[in-house]
């Protein structure tokens, strides 16, 4: 019998670039391993689905990574532990949180939303017009890419021809995300990163006060005049709300039209039905998010002492587990978890729990019941979720149709990102 490996060495494997293309097999041997406790550190690692999903809505489960033993043990130490200043309100918990998005959510209203379909068919139909003639594209490129940052652009008030500059940035501390110190001790790119994250905010000041002279129908604009029972947000506020939706609104879009692309094209049967109904782009994406997450992992801090693996009903689960060296649970499946420490919930690994869906390895959009985490749970539930629904339900009934003859023109290219893991080039012959 193979003895299990080191916790560490296991998650260490999800930082090799060489894995990128198919983390899957990788996230099946964590889960397999069971819910992991790093050694001599304040680190858990979740990958069931019962567990990612109890944890995402706990009630002690914060997002204020301040609140970390490791995060005051580093403020002690004299380092900064906000170098860009203040977080946006997905790393904030209430009150704060509860206030900002509060805010912030009346420019992602149903209404709102909906208004901005006629200008999604506009640009996908602008997009694709211009491959019609080439005979390949590169999805990324020609559709997955401008589609979501022209939507962003447009309701932040960014200017277009500023893209590029931002969308650099943009990625840059998109790899910010992924758990490199965490998992290795190691800062890769962070001076990169740090350039990065000021440049924009930066940026964002520029255009705050450029709006403030001269109001536009933008939500920019809106955070500058929003009032509600005498609250307003202040500049900080407002430069890092705006930053935050112009990472988060456009790269998890890009992979989550890029990563529906790539899986029809792999089960050709679902392209030829997308393209003659429209109405299967629905359980497309839901499938899309649940097989090949835009997001792939997410980290919480315990902001009391929690107590992970009961089922409502107070049941302990039977799930087994290890903690370092390889040792096998003895507890049946509960994790406790001291308050201040970090929990990281492997959401790539939580959708192919075979406890959780059947068949969890293939693609099948007409499966009975989809379930997935992509975009949390909780208060903390992804305000973009319906935009990105749209964007993405647009976009790929479009291109189907269009293009009912498309096959892969090569492997796709993936970038180096593990956390917002998705493609820098995917070819398509049409």
């Amino acid at each position: 019998m193979t003895a299990p490996a080191e916790p560490q060495a296991l998650l260490l494997k999800l930082l090799d670039p060489a894995i990128r293309a198919n983390p899957y097999p990788v996230y099946r041997q964590i889960l397999d391993a069971g819910p992991m406790h790093m050694p001599e550190s304040t680190l858990h690692v979740l990958s069931s689905f019962a567990d990612c999903d109890e944890v995402l809505r706990h009630p002690d489960s914060c997002s204020d990574r301040l609140k970390s033993t490791a995060a005051q043990r580093a403020i002690e130490a004299g380092e900064q532990p906000r170098p860009f200043g203040t977080p946006g309100f997905l790393f904030l918990d209430p009150p704060d949180h509860t206030r900002l998005r509060k805010l912030v959510s009346k420019a992602f209203s149903p209404k709102v939303v909906k208004s901005l379909e006629p200008d999604i068919n506009g640009l996908v139909d602008g997009l694709l017009g211009k491959v019609d003639d080439t005979g390949q594209f590169d999805v990324i490129e020609s559709l997955a890419h401008p589609l979501p940052v022209a939507v962003i652009c447009r309701l932040l008030g960014v200017p277009i021809e500023d893209e590029p500059q931002f969308s650099s940035a943009s990625t840059l501390l998109a790899q910010g995300l992924d758990p490199f110190v965490t998992f290795s001790g190691e800062t890769q790119g962070l001076e990169e990163r740090l350039q990065a994250g000021l440049w924009l905010r930066g940026y964002l000041r520029e255009l705050l006060e450029q709006r403030r002279s001269k109001p536009a129908d933008d939500l920019m604009s809106a955070l500058i005049s929003v009032e509600e029972s005498g609250d307003q947000l202040t500049e900080e506020e407002i430069v890092a709300t705006c930053n935050l939706l112009l990472i988060a609104g456009h790269e998890t879009t890009v992979n989550l039209i890029a990563n529906a692309v790539l899986a029809m094209l792999r089960n050709r049967e679902y392209w030829t039905a997308l393209g003659a109904d429209p109405g299967r782009a629905p359980a497309i994406i839901e499938e899309t998010l649940r097989f090949d997450p835009p997001v792939q992992l997410a980290s919480r801090v315990a902001g009391a002492d929690m107590t992970i693996g009961t089922s409502s009903g107070g049941q302990e689960r039977s799930d087994r587990g290890i903690i370092a060296g390889g040792q096998e649970r003895s507890d049946r499946g509960i994790i406790e978890v001291p308050k201040g420490d970090i929990i990281m919930i492997l959401l790539a690994a939580a959708h192919r729990d075979p406890a959780a869906v059947e068949r969890p390895d293939e693609f099948d959009p007409t499966r009975g019941t989809i379930r997935h985490l992509a975009f949390g749970h909780g208060p903390h539930f992804c305000l973009g979720a319906p935009l990105a629904r749209m964007e993405a339900a647009v976009a790929l009934s479009a291109v189907t149709k269009r293009f009912p003859n498309a096959r892969l023109a090569g492997e796709p290219v993936y970038k180096p990102h593990v956390t917002l893991r998705g493609m820098a080039r995917l070819d398509v012959t049409v």
